[in-house]
């Protein structure tokens, strides 16, 4: 069993810079998947980046350039860095681990950009 926890959510200016981190507990998230998914009002849960665990990351073409996954083993820690923050980033952003069948997710924290 994990837990994930996520923090550094915010409201942000179109521009700015948010880093957010997904703790991990339970298990190391060394050996899963991890992903960062977000899912804005009225909208399906999309997956934004992820990494492997050996350490490829995966983009949407939307963040490519602006948005960079990575991972702390030794923190048990998957971060997300996001620059040049634009209003359609807004959404509550999730962290997911994915090992096989196996899939957790963390309870969300919301980023806002606006001005």
């Amino acid at each position: 069993q994990v837990q994930l926890v996520e923090s550094g959510g915010d409201l942000v200016q179109p521009g700015g810079s948010l880093r957010l981190s997904c703790v991990g507990s339970g298990s190391s998230l060394s050996i899963y998947t991890m992903g960062w998914y977000r899912q804005a009002p009225g909208k399906q849960r999309e997956l934004v980046t992820s990494i492997t665990t050996g350490g490829n990351t995966n983009s949407i073409d939307s963040v490519k350039g602006r948005f960079t996954i990575s991972r702390d083993n030794a923190k048990n820690t998957v971060y997300l860095q996001m620059n040049s923050l634009k209003p359609e980033d807004t959404a509550v952003y999730y962290c997911n681990a994915k090992l096989y069948n196996l899939n957790y997710w963390g309870q969300g924290t919301q980023v806002t950009v606006s001005s």
